[in-house]
């Protein structure tokens, strides 16, 4: 962040105060609440940061100081500075209007819609006005002039038009002037630092050339920032470009694990996918990885009392329309990954990417791959009792009707490989895939019926031992709180069996004792009460992310049995046996992550026996724990406002 005063500086949307975020491709600041509509458009209309508690490459900063500095808000809101506007009622929002729908309606229309940019007159035909558009980009990027280049992207220039005459791209162009804030912005809206031109030399060729030795270093951060990114999303490092290091693998803590054929099966799936598909997945991690990463940074700047309301939850990746159906739905799916199950994916990922790279062979090591398993398990186990699963938006589907019929739950899980990875898909392909899901539905459904009678068997034995355990015998929680030391990722198919109540220990107070079998109970606690115990949820979550942030991993362990507390507190507020299935869902949510979050604290502990390869790696690990923590606390938030508005 610059030094200079930012006091003078108001939000591009409403004209707030001291805004905190950039919008980057859109060359704005905005402010909190701004920002959260800026995120539930999703990442291809408005790509936010927050200006203090995000990492900036230090151009990529300049660029967009620049840009607010040069009126870069006026190309979005060209019209309504034409005084016509005010009396034909059109306005932009001010910061006393209400989020949903003034604010929100107001900012949709400014980028989504782009209904006051400037418009050009019309033309018969569209790719002789992009081409004149691009061709008009590529003279204009060898000058400092950031807001004209701005405008003509957004009008619809190209930045990889590759110029037929000159032979070159304009990220050729500015890198051979030495331009680097018109590198940072055309990098911004997709330009390849590593295109050829007519001569098979690259933009950064180009910088080295003319010795812009800083442009050219930065050309090769973004020629790698995909990677780069999951990368330090893992284990807070990048990779030494100068010499010669380009990719970090980062290493599982409990990467021993041994695999099974299912997940050797995922690993290879992954490994056979075209370059083009895989291409598309690692897109979406990334933006899944900026989705994790701008939600801690939101749960860590936010006053506390404004996590509950509805304007700052961004659940899942929002709907890209230029994007299939199933590539939708899969992106949508990411969010559903514990922080164990995300970080292995985002470690294949990148072990993969380098092979690609590097023109490997396919591996037959057994990496750490066990992440569809897990899911498949986990959600087994969890969604067995889930009739309300989607929370997601909805997803137009090429074949809504036979997909659906065919896809029930289970083997909506079993196919989670194929939805991450899969962007346009052929008739044939799409054929082969519901064949194949179609066939392992008995097999999954048997599984399953196995699952739930040994589930049962268990069950019943601890109801038995817990009428021999006279004292400080309590009920069994109808959700999952995971009481001893078993791995919080083992979630298998005896996950729910083993589960003893340990909801209610923590502040000593134990509820009104009821029968296991008593009937569940559609009562739930007043919307006050559970604010309340959500907000010190939140509270103590601040705390603990501000002390990931400053590196204080002495105080994770005390700050997680506090949050531990807070959770027992607000799951007590609620029966034991929860009618609604969205509330029991949110419950178990609420809880695990809890007691995994302890356990992953519990890793910072010198002279562990089996301690982590990396304290950063661990750290995200907690930051996405707490996050779980605050997203299902939020849900029953909802839930109960609904319920007792009804």
């Amino acid at each position: 962040m610059s030094k200079r005063l930012r006091s003078s500086e108001v939000c591009a949307d409403c004209s707030g105060p001291d805004p905190s975020w950039a919008s980057v491709n859109r060359g704005t600041f905005i402010c909190d609440e701004c920002c959260s509509v800026h995120r539930s458009l999703g990442r291809h209309i408005s790509q936010v940061r927050h200006l203090k508690h995000t990492p900036w490459p230090p151009t990529l900063l300049q660029m967009v100081e620049t840009l607010y500095n040069n009126g870069a808000n006026s190309i979005w809101e060209h019209s309504l500075l034409d005084p016509a506007s005010i009396m034909s009622g059109r306005r932009k929002a001010n910061p006393q209007d209400k989020v949903h729908p003034n604010k929100a309606e107001f900012i949709r229309a400014k980028y989504q819609m782009l209904a006051f940019v400037h418009r050009l007159p019309c033309r018969d035909d569209d790719s002789v006005t992009a081409k004149d558009l691009s061709k008009q980009l590529h003279s204009s990027v060898r000058t400092g002039n950031l807001e004209t280049c701005l405008r003509l992207l957004s009008l619809g220039a190209q930045a990889n038009f590759f110029h037929p005459e000159k032979g070159n791209t304009p990220l050729h162009v500015a890198s051979k002037a030495g331009q680097i804030l018109q590198a940072e912005l055309l990098a911004v809206y997709g330009a390849d630092p590593g295109t050829q031109d007519s001569s098979g030399k690259t933009p950064v060729d180009y910088a080295r050339q003319g010795g812009h030795h800083e442009l050219a270093e930065r050309l090769v951060e973004i020629q790698y920032e995909l990677t780069d990114r999951l990368a330090f999303y893992l284990c807070g490092r990048k990779p030494d470009h100068k010499n010669g290091q380009h990719f970090i693998i980062p290493q599982m803590a409990d990467s021993s694990l041994d695999l099974s054929e299912l997940a050797k099966a995922a690993k290879k799936k992954l490994q056979s996918l075209s370059n083009h598909l895989f291409e598309e997945l690692a897109m979406d991690v990334y933006d899944e990885v900026d989705r994790r990463e701008t939600d801690a940074v939101w749960l860590a700047t936010q006053n506390h009392s404004t996590l509950v309301t509805e304007t700052t939850v961004v659940p899942f990746l929002p709907v890209n329309p230029e994007y299939s159906s199933t590539r939708n739905q899969g992106r949508q799916k990411l969010a559903r990954f514990n922080a164990h199950e995300f970080a292995t994916l985002v470690i294949d990922i990148l072990s993969d990417a380098k092979r690609r790279q590097q023109g490997s062979p396919l591996s037959s090591s057994k990496d750490n791959v066990e992440l569809i398993l897990k899911t498949v398990s986990n959600q087994h186990s969890v969604e067995s009792q889930d009739n309300d699963q989607p929370d997601y938006d909805s997803v137009a589907s090429d074949e809504d009707t036979d997909l659906e019929a065919t896809a029930s739950k289970a083997n909506r899980q079993k196919s989670l490989d194929s939805d991450l990875s899969d962007g346009p898909v052929t008739v044939q392909e799409f054929m082969e895939v519901k064949n194949a899901l179609v066939a392992s539905e008995a097999k999954i459904q048997q599984l399953m019926k196995v699952n739930n009678n040994l589930s049962d068997e268990l069950r019943i034995m601890q109801k038995k031992t817990s009428r021999l355990e006279k004292q400080n015998s309590t009920p069994e929680s109808d959700y999952d709180n995971t009481p001893n030391d078993t791995d919080p990722d083992d979630m298998g198919s005896s996950r729910k069996g083993r589960q003893r109540s340990m909801v209610w220990q923590g502040d000593g107070s134990v509820p009104d004792t009821a029968e296991a079998h008593t009937a569940p109970s559609p009562v739930l606690p007043s919307t006050e009460d559970v604010i309340r115990k959500t907000e010190q949820i939140t509270k103590n979550i601040q705390e603990l992310l501000r002390a990931a942030q400053e590196n204080k991993h002495d105080s994770y362990i005390p700050c997680s049995e506090r949050i531990h507390v807070a959770v027992t507190e607000m799951a007590a507020l609620f029966p034991k046996k929860p009618k609604s299935d969205m509330v029991r869902t949110s419950l178990r949510l609420l809880t695990s992550s809890a007691y995994r979050l302890q356990s992953e604290c519990k890793k910072t502990l010198p002279g562990d026996s089996n301690p982590p390869t990396d304290i950063q790696l661990v750290t995200q690990q907690v930051i996405q724990c707490a996050y779980d923590i605050a997203k299902a606390a939020k849900q029953l938030v909802t839930i109960t406002t609904k319920e007792n508005n009804n």
